[in-house]
């Protein structure tokens, strides 16, 4: 079983992963639609924390940056972003939106895409997710301007 799209609540898995872990396999991934869906992927086991999400698929890569650009330390908070395979080129007919989000990386070659999500990196290499940077929300895998919904209830 995979999850993804939303925070996972492992409390709400304890009477699962009690009677049927040994014969199926939970598995938490992270990932954006900027980056063909699935960035990483962790095998749930009783005891691991609901914001460990794993660690990073082949072909795509995840740095934690501060608001220089710059990596953060093993253990910091920083915002997430992703490079590799299957990153976007950018937003259809939205050049702004692209150049706010599509940055070239500051390490090698290529772009990075700027996710507004905040992670830390594990010492097992795994990557925590902490939450957003910014004020948008997902509900049921949708992601939600709260900014936007206030424009326009202020608009009424």
């Amino acid at each position: 079983v995979v999850f993804g799209g939303e925070s996972l609540n492992t409390l709400k898995l304890v009477r699962w992963l009690d009677e049927f872990v040994s014969r199926t396999t939970l598995v938490n991934m992270y990932g954006i639609t900027e980056t063909a869906v699935h960035l990483t992927a962790k095998v749930i086991t009783q005891g691991d924390a609901a914001n460990n999400v794993g660690k990073v698929l082949c072909d795509q890569y995840i740095v934690l940056l501060d608001c220089n650009y710059k990596l953060v330390p093993l253990g910091c908070a920083g915002e997430i972003y992703v490079g590799g395979a299957g990153l976007a080129e950018g937003y259809l007919n939205r050049p702004e939106l692209t150049s706010e989000r599509f940055i070239d990386c500051p390490f090698r070659e290529g772009k990075l895409y700027r996710s507004g999500d905040v992670g830390r990196w594990r010492q097992n290499g795994e990557l925590e997710f902490l939450g957003r940077s910014d004020r948008q929300v997902k509900i049921r895998g949708f992601r939600i301007e709260v900014g936007e919904i206030e424009s326009v209830l202020l608009g009424i």
